[in-house]
């Protein structure tokens, strides 16, 4: 696995043909944050608020009413993730700090989710000590 780091508090570019793994919300509202970012540029589509749609690939950290979901629901996504990312080798994926901006939680309690993922995904630099 590779690692990006945010630069000034923004994300780098992502690399040309990476799919944008982002927080999102089971309505897939996708008015903020990653999940804004997903929509504008990597054609996450509104009202899907998991899995791929475009070049994105939205994780669930709230539910349909915006209300957080707890760590075991967000845990759930994210194997979903794991596996779906080590299914498609073939495929490059730039992980987001899922969870850890509007959801509120933190680098500790979200990266271990990811444990397992392979050499195709670019994941967070503030994650390395936990995966």
């Amino acid at each position: 696995m590779k690692f990006w780091k945010l630069i000034n508090g923004e994300f780098p570019n992502v690399p040309k043909g990476y799919i944008f793994v982002f927080g999102s919300n089971l309505a897939g509202r996708h008015g903020l944050g990653a999940a804004l970012t997903a929509t504008k540029y990597f054609g996450a589509v509104r009202g899907v608020g998991l899995g791929r749609t475009g070049n994105a690939y939205a994780i669930a950290t709230k539910g349909r009413n915006l209300e957080p979901l707890p760590l075991f629901e967000i845990e759930t996504y994210a194997k979903d993730f794991v596996k779906h990312a080590n299914d498609n080798p073939g495929t490059n994926f730039f992980l987001t700090r899922i969870g850890c901006g509007l959801r509120g939680l933190k680098d500790a309690q979200v990266a271990p989710l990811f444990k397992g993922i392979g050499d195709n995904v670019l994941a967070p630099e503030a994650w390395r000590p936990y995966l």
